[in-house]
């Protein structure tokens, strides 16, 4: 996995652009809402997705796998702290945070990844804090493709493993860790003429006590 994000970048350095995706200002918006003041973002990239809460005050903390994406960002002036490895080590530090938003990397994640992610995740959250997570559907066109590896579970292209999801998964993984709501959001596909956009779901959860 980190070999194909790598070459992606590499390849096409900016390869979504700079403009957050829909489902990270949605986000924004909510933190916004909730008072969130102090994020993590596990899966940073370049950066793309954190200005939009950068820019309205909110302080971001990042995980990237990418040295070429940590390079990125620091070219773009993103002045941010970004730890260097994959978020199957986490945590990095002892911080808790208000809030955690991850965007279009869960899915890439093995069954017990997952299980392991979505734990660290709320367990660096400040108790009454907030993770947004937006994650592939099962409504997305590529569902179904490619090699089967378990149920919901396709290797889409050469070492690209994406686990698709519904509710009832959701609500399973989720369910146990301050799950509040679910959505769907259909991402405009940028830079993709004559593809079609991804049905995202976003998930929302809160940590009580």
């Amino acid at each position: 996995m980190t070999e194909f994000w790598e070459a992606s970048f590499i390849g096409n350095q900016t390869m979504w652009g700079f403009e957050p995706a829909d489902s990270a200002i949605l986000t924004k918006d909510f933190f916004l809402e909730k008072n969130v003041k102090d994020i993590l973002i596990p899966g940073i990239g370049y950066g793309r997705n954190a200005k939009v809460f950068m820019d309205n005050g909110i302080n971001v903390t990042g995980i990237e796998i990418s040295k070429t994406a940590i390079e990125l960002a620091k070219l773009n002036e993103l002045h941010l702290n970004i730890f260097h490895g994959s978020v199957n080590d986490m945590p990095f530090d002892n911080r808790l945070y208000d809030g955690v938003f991850c965007y279009a990397l869960i899915h890439l994640l093995s069954d017990e990844e997952r299980e392991k992610f979505i734990k660290d995740c709320y367990d660096q959250l400040k108790p009454g804090g907030y993770m947004v997570f937006t994650t592939i559907s099962k409504e997305a066109p590529m569902y179904g493709k490619g090699k089967q590896l378990g149920k919901d579970y396709f290797e889409i292209l050469d070492g690209v493993k994406m686990f698709f999801y519904d509710s009832s998964s959701v609500e399973r993984e989720f369910g146990k860790h301050g799950l509040i709501e679910t959505s769907e959001i259909v991402e405009p596909h940028k830079n993709a003429e004559n593809k079609p956009p991804f049905t995202f779901t976003m998930i929302k959860c809160q940590k009580v006590g």
